[in-house]
């Protein structure tokens, strides 16, 4: 998926239909004198419907149509017809969905189930017809109801990405080389920070032909709860990762300090990150020898507090395997 098919917020115009007109008719047959009202009632408007779709993984679809109307009700005839209802719009939007009110910010409700259908805007009801009206004292009503108007809203549509593994660090800490070296994924990579503008995802391919997804979130910096950088827009497609893997390079001047200012900006965006599991791979570690690695362990082991962690390297391909191995079990051990 290419950075410019993935689009995960948008905002949109939704009209449901009108309901139909009941009829005013009065029934006219032949040997049937004053056949009385028969006047059928108005059909429905048809509503916008948003529904869940697993096979999709980003609001594309919506970047150059962000206007739904919804069908009318038809008019109600005679001999009691009640008219058509109007066409559904059905939006299908993929899993893990926010749909909010633009005007307030409410949030409206969220799709996080295949097939799963929430009506965003009500369709009109149709009117009745006159023999509805029809009475001992009013036997002929010439008279109908109008059908109700429809709604209309603006919404805004936002996506967090469902995936397993979520990749946290800072720009240029090699999250998308991790990425394109574990899955068929190819992220933009080159030697400069914010070279990723939008989340990737990838598969990951284990053993026995067992998969799991991984996202690449562009890169986080410090103050990126409070709107700093490009991190703070992309914060909320870590709320749906199960696990969190933190990617620090070795090269950097303070790893320990790293780590926690990027579990602090999640702890301030949102404190529930912080249950969710965590794993650390200190990356580019082909420029350490052994001997310098062991002396890492001694501080690391200390300051980690029991969070698992390992040394890699994407492109020397070091560790990359029992990364994976790692990952697998954590997702799949029984609570």
């Amino acid at each position: 998926m290419t950075e410019g098919n993935f689009v995960d917020y948008v905002k949109i115009y939704v009209s449901s239909g009108n309901g139909g007109k009941g009829s005013a008719h009065l029934h006219r047959e032949k040997y049937v004198p004053k056949g009385g009202p028969d006047g059928g009632d108005g059909g429905r408007g048809g509503h916008i419907i948003i529904r869940g779709d697993k096979n999709l993984w980003t609001l594309f679809h919506f970047k150059f149509k962000k206007h739904f109307r919804a069908g009318h009700g038809e008019h109600g005839s005679k001999n009691r017809s009640t008219g058509a209802d109007g066409e559904d719009i059905y939006m299908d939007v993929p899993l893990g969905t926010v749909v909010k009110d633009t005007e307030t910010g409410e949030v409206l409700f969220e799709i996080t189930e295949h097939g799963e259908e929430k009506i965003i805007v009500t369709g009109g009801k149709g009117g009745l017809g006159n023999w509805h009206f029809k009475t001992s004292t009013n036997q002929t009503p010439r008279y109908a109801q109008s059908g109700l108007e429809g709604e209309e809203k603006n919404i805004t549509l936002e996506m967090k990405v469902l995936a397993d593994v979520g990749l946290v660090g800072f720009p240029n800490a090699g999250k998308s080389t991790l990425l394109s070296v574990v899955t068929a994924a190819k992220p933009k990579i080159a030697d400069y920070e914010f070279t990723t503008l939008k989340p990737n995802l990838g598969i990951v391919q284990h053993r026995s032909f067992q998969t799991f997804v991984m996202a690449d979130i562009p890169g986080i910096i410090e103050g990126a709860a409070e709107g700093k950088g490009l991190g703070h827009y992309f914060l909320r497609h870590i709320e749906r990762n199960s696990t969190l893997l933190f990617l620090i390079p070795a090269d950097s001047k303070d790893i320990v300090k790293e780590y926690e200012i990027l579990l602090d900006e999640l702890r301030r965006y949102n404190p529930e990150m912080l249950d969710k599991d965590r794993f650390i791979a200190i990356s580019k570690s082909d420029m350490l020898d052994d001997e310098l690695k062991g002396e890492m362990k001694k501080e690391l082991d200390k300051a980690f507090g029991g969070v698992p962690y390992m040394f890699i390297s994407s492109v020397a391909q070091q560790g990359i395997q029992t990364l994976k191995d790692r990952l697998w079990e954590m997702l799949n051990r029984e609570e």
